[in-house]
């Protein structure tokens, strides 16, 4: 061995170095922020699904489109610009998914009828399923090892942040101006504004080092040395990975080495991603529609599943002391499947509004423990050449499920078996699915990236 391969390489660098605020944390909220608008917009299905089912008349199965195109529009752009930030590069899908999504909106808002903003949401849904893939990888190419549980797992704080801010800005619109395209406009300039700042955040370090680009790579992760204080010494760049160009045919590729690459680990996390957001999506998109009916003013509805985001913010803490202590999987097992029973819960209480509230916000901080934990979780499992692609298409998986998944519940399961046993039988998926993860996935806490 000569004395250069002795060297750490420069993702070692990047993972050993000491975490900063000013340096990290930037990266840290930047990222998040992008992540906070991808709650905000799932939790606006939940809070369109009512209202656009009195302004344009719709039934049931015809109102579950609102939630299903956005939700399928996100699943393909998880994998699209997950694979694209595996391809090119992580800061040009950083910036991108902010603004397709910010357009899209604005079109929908002045759709003339439901078709016209089922294809806006769908387009809307696309770029801003980019969101979770990109930044998860971002942000966590830039942590240090020693913090990556729990930075990785605060992440998902922006997501009761997003989805309580939809709930109560919501609420307020529609007891002031009372109407429906407000709840959308109001959420496109600070996206915009986000998409401005994320420009200046550099590319991956990781992602450099992986692709053989030296110069830049030296730049950056030079600069983070200094910027942290850390103590300057010599590294290396190790084997490159070959450029490919980005198309069908690569994306296809890439699909093809995450089942070559782990077919045990990618199976597990595709289950562990359909399994549990369906649990999650059911109950965002569905929850203000079964307090309506249950005689709740639509108001009271959306105040009160953003009381249930809202006290998410404490399950997001939980998840980042637990994380790291206590590892992925036995915090995951436990939290997920408790999440799914807690809703079953709620179905049979309806007609108890203080009930309701209790185990609706039980349920808010036991699900956002679960969350974080798999997001961080998927994150680790593959190497850098997949990170991305892997949770992208994880996500893909889910919120296709997501997205079909409350069709089968609002036509089938929820009118001939009501709504404890439909809830039910998507807590035995979930089940099912840490299950397998206990006896088949590896644990990954503290584990390298590489």
């Amino acid at each position: 061995m000569t004395t250069s391969q002795l060297l750490p390489t420069g993702d070692q660098v990047v993972q050993d170095l000491p975490w900063r605020w000013r340096v990290q944390g930037r990266i840290f909220l930047i990222g998040g922020l992008g992540f906070m608008f991808d709650a905000w917009d799932v939790t606006l299905n939940g809070v369109l699904i009512p209202l656009l089912s009195d302004h344009w008349d719709l039934a049931p199965a015809q109102a579950a489109w609102i939630g299903t195109a956005n939700l399928l529009g996100m699943a393909i752009g998880a994998f699209v610009w997950g694979s694209i930030a595996d391809l090119i590069g992580r800061k040009a899908a950083f910036s991108a998914t902010l603004l397709v999504f910010s357009v899209f909106t604005v079109a929908g808002a002045f759709s003339p009828d439901i078709a016209w903003f089922c294809v806006f949401r769908f387009l809307a849904g696309f770029g801003l399923g980019g969101c979770v893939p990109v930044d998860y990888a971002l942000v966590g190419e830039f942590t240090p090892r020693r913090q990556r549980g729990r930075v990785l797992a605060a992440m998902d704080g922006w997501w009761p942040v997003g989805a309580a801010l939809c709930g109560a800005v919501s609420a307020l619109i529609m007891a002031t101006v009372a109407d429906w395209r407000w709840t959308m406009l109001v959420m496109v300039l600070p996206a915009l504004l986000v998409f401005w700042v994320r420009r200046s955040v550099p590319e991956s370090p990781l992602f450099l080092v992986r692709r053989g680009r030296t110069e830049e790579a030296r730049a950056v992760i030079d600069g983070l040395v200094r910027a942290t204080g850390a103590e300057q010494r010599p590294w290396r760049m190790p084997d490159a990975a070959p450029a490919e160009r980005v198309g069908p045919a690569a994306l296809g590729r890439q699909l093809r080495d995450l089942w070559r690459w782990n077919p045990v680990v990618t199976g597990v996390a595709w289950a562990l991603f359909m399994a549990i957001l369906l649990v999650y999506y059911l109950a965002n998109q569905w929850m203000p529609k079964i307090l309506v009916d249950a005689g709740y003013e639509a108001s009271a509805a959306f105040l009160t599943t953003s009381g249930m985001a809202a006290a998410g913010l404490l399950g997001v803490v939980t998840a980042a002391l637990l994380v790291d202590r206590f590892g992925r999987k036995p915090v995951l097992g436990i939290a997920a499947p408790l999440a799914a029973a807690l809703l079953v819960l709620v179905g049979l209480v309806t007609d108890v509004p203080a009930a309701v509230l209790a185990c609706l916000l039980a349920y808010g901080v036991v699900v956002q423990v679960a969350i974080p934990v798999l997001y961080t979780y998927v994150s680790e499992l593959y190497p850098t050449h997949l990170r991305a692609a892997g949770f992208g298409w994880a996500s893909t998986a889910s919120r296709g499920a997501a997205g079909f998944g409350p069709l089968l519940f609002v036509s089938v399961l929820w009118p001939y078996l009501g709504l404890p046993l439909s809830f039910a039988l998507a807590g035995l998926l979930v089940l099912l699915a840490v299950l397998w993860m206990a006896r088949r996935a590896p644990e990954t806490r503290e584990a390298a990236l590489d």
